[in-house]
């Protein structure tokens, strides 16, 4: 469970948690991820009947530059490195939530919608399995999913630890569900709209380191710091995450500039 402080050192920048966390990673396909000019001809449930777009859809300027809400299709694919996890975090409260469950079929994720259901493929072996996003992490910017014990045996990766993998967006579930039914992903909805991105700019294992950051960039380039209160390991770690971001490729142009060494993107 994260609770964000209003107020809160050693930095740490890697790890990965059940608690929270996103990555920067690259889309197989990017028009598909940055939905531009094409979006205006691709069929969308994103529009309202007489063609307009919806408010969550339209196109905002940030410093000069126009920027389109993200959006998650089914047939969508990334890759990354994939980790998982398991019995230190059995039991405590993932970032829906549940309580996490080495032997569900779940996994973390940085940014997809919460009950997005993906289907992983270990690219050094190709064996493949299919699970439901219930948690944020893992907060290491190269690595793209933490799965579930169980998921990560059926993939060969519970004794590797980490391996290349692809995911494959296969639909949404309804907020409610607590498993995967395939029927339901087939009459749910074909894509999700997201927003409120942020980017991890520090994690400190002490309160102090993790205050004098955030009062540092409280107000930084249009952007506000926060502190998140997570764990990892059985530590306790204060993450200090920048918001206001309205899509991906703005947190994302924001990470190219520069201003923070190792930071990434990250959704609630």
């Amino acid at each position: 469970m994260i609770k964000t402080l209003l107020i809160i050192t050693t930095i740490i920048l890697g790890g990965c948690t059940t608690k929270s966390g996103s990555y920067s990673y690259q889309p197989t396909k990017t028009s598909q991820k940055y939905p531009s000019q094409q979006l205006a001809s691709a069929p969308s449930n994103v529009y309202k009947k007489n063609g307009e777009l919806h408010a969550t859809m339209r196109p905002y300027s940030v410093f000069g530059k126009e920027y389109y809400p993200t959006v998650v299709r089914i047939g969508d694919s990334f890759s990354g490195r994939a980790s998982w996890y398991g019995n230190d975090f059995h039991g405590k409260a993932t970032s829906n939530g549940e309580g996490y469950d080495m032997y569900a079929m779940t996994a973390a994720h940085k940014t997809l919608p919460m009950n997005t259901v993906v289907r992983v493929t270990n690219v050094e072996n190709n064996q493949q399995t299919i699970v439901r996003i219930n948690d944020r992490g893992p907060f290491v910017e190269s690595r793209i999913i933490d799965l579930s014990y169980v998921a990560a045996q059926k993939i060969g990766l519970d004794k590797k630890g980490t391996a290349p993998v692809t995911l494959e967006v296969l639909g949404f579930e309804p907020s409610a569900m607590r498993t995967i039914d395939m029927a339901s992903l087939a009459k749910g909805p074909r894509e999700s709209v997201l927003n409120a991105f942020f980017v991890q700019i520090g994690s400190f294992e002490r309160f102090e380191g993790a205050l004098s950051t955030k009062q540092k960039y409280a107000s930084y380039n249009g952007y506000s710091a926060i502190i998140k209160d997570t764990e990892y390991n059985n530590k306790r770690l204060f993450r200090v995450w920048l918001g206001g971001f309205k899509s991906e490729a703005e947190a994302r142009d924001f990470i190219s500039q520069g201003h923070f060494q190792g930071s990434f993107i990250i959704r609630e």
